[in-house]
């Protein structure tokens, strides 16, 4: 209930016991009317609490109703997601209107701020929904599951459990110390779906449509450039997370592959960052020296494995990258990279961009 609620039933239910009732009133009638008074007051306030959300329909929320769950378990999800206003007035009107047991199983669609008469509508006559959810670019697991999960698609301890060890593919065994084996090779795009699937099942359509679109041309082409898939996606999706705009993935991505022939470190701040609990505007002296395979700038060579899911432009980089004498890197506040070919410029830039 809410505070603003509970707040103004206290001061009437002290109102009614200061009141001074006839003598010759019973007091049955007397708590029965307090009863009434009282009740008018929590169905108003219910009332007005029911639609207290502000409406977004633009804003596409899928929630999962299963077996089981009551009236009073769906009202309080839905009160938490801000579908609706009161999980007190959703199980009012669903007890008048006999809807309990009467709700359908499956994933819905809804969005912030819906009268409860018309969830109770479409959750009884099981108007259930096809789940469509978009990954953006760059995307890690963490984040995936997320997202997933804020929009009622799969629990996101589901989705990090699954990916764990989720390799399907033979070129996605070729590390088994990356955090995540699936991390990188779940393609960022716009998945439809027709009937609920499992995070597993999400997973798999995910990785399906990565293998799909790496064609037999992309694969001869890192093969030609002594490639493995696994190290080609581990560099796009350095690439994806180090460029913000297109013309600078190309330059990043010849920057990486000449550092790795040079037996060079890779120093990208993007490994580090994967690393921490939450993103920084800037790494630190400190952050580089945190113990991890991941950290390239104390370890040579790639990381165990992709920090994120690089798009095909990022991979396209790495398989075709521009012919420069480059090697260092630094973005500006914008995100505009700036290249250099010694530490002297390199240093002199950062100062100025920095």
């Amino acid at each position: 209930m809410p505070e603003w609620l509970r707040e103004r039933l206290d001061r009437l239910a002290d109102a009614i016991g200061a009141f001074e009732w006839p003598v010759n009133m019973k007091m049955p009638v007397v708590i029965a009317a307090s009863l009434i008074v009282i009740s008018a007051a929590v169905l108003t306030g219910c009332f007005l609490a029911g639609s207290s959300v502000k409406t977004n329909p633009e804003h596409i929320m899928y929630v999962r109703i299963e077996p089981g769950m009551t009236s009073s378990s769906i009202g309080r999800m839905l009160e938490d997601k801000k579908i609706i206003g009161s999980r007190h007035y959703f199980w009012m009107v669903s007890k008048l209107k006999g809807a309990d047991n009467k709700y359908k199983t499956g994933v819905y669609r809804f969005y912030p701020g819906m009268q409860s008469e018309e969830v109770i509508k479409i959750l009884v006559e099981g108007l259930t929904s096809t789940v469509k959810f978009t990954i953006p670019e760059g995307y890690n697991v963490n984040q995936i599951a997320e997202r997933l999960d804020e929009e009622g698609i799969a629990k996101a301890s589901e989705i990090k459990q699954a990916a764990k060890d989720f390799a399907p593919y033979t070129y996605m065994q070729y590390n088994s110390n990356a955090i995540y084996r699936a991390e990188g090779f779940l393609f960022p795009d716009t998945f439809e779906l027709e009937e609920e699937l499992s995070a597993k099942e999400i997973l798999e359509l995910m990785a399906r449509d990565f293998d799909t679109r790496l064609t037999p041309a992309l694969r001869a082409r890192a093969k030609e450039m002594n490639l493995s898939v696994y190290a080609l996606v581990t560099l796009a999706s350095l690439v994806e997370k180090e460029a913000k705009y297109d013309e600078d993935r190309p330059i990043i991505a010849q920057v990486f592959i000449k550092r790795l022939k040079m037996d060079m470190p890779l120093q990208s701040d993007t490994t580090i960052q994967y690393l921490l609990d939450a993103p920084k505007e800037d790494v630190t002296y400190a952050d580089t020296e945190i113990e991890s395979p991941y950290n390239t700038y104390q370890h040579y060579g790639l990381p165990p494995g992709p920090i994120a899911s690089p798009g095909m432009d990022a991979i396209e980089a790495v398989l075709y990258p521009a012919d420069t004498d480059y090697l260092y890197f630094v973005a500006d506040r914008q995100g505009h990279n700036h290249f250099s070919r010694t530490y002297d410029e390199h240093l002199a830039i950062v100062e100025r961009v920095r």
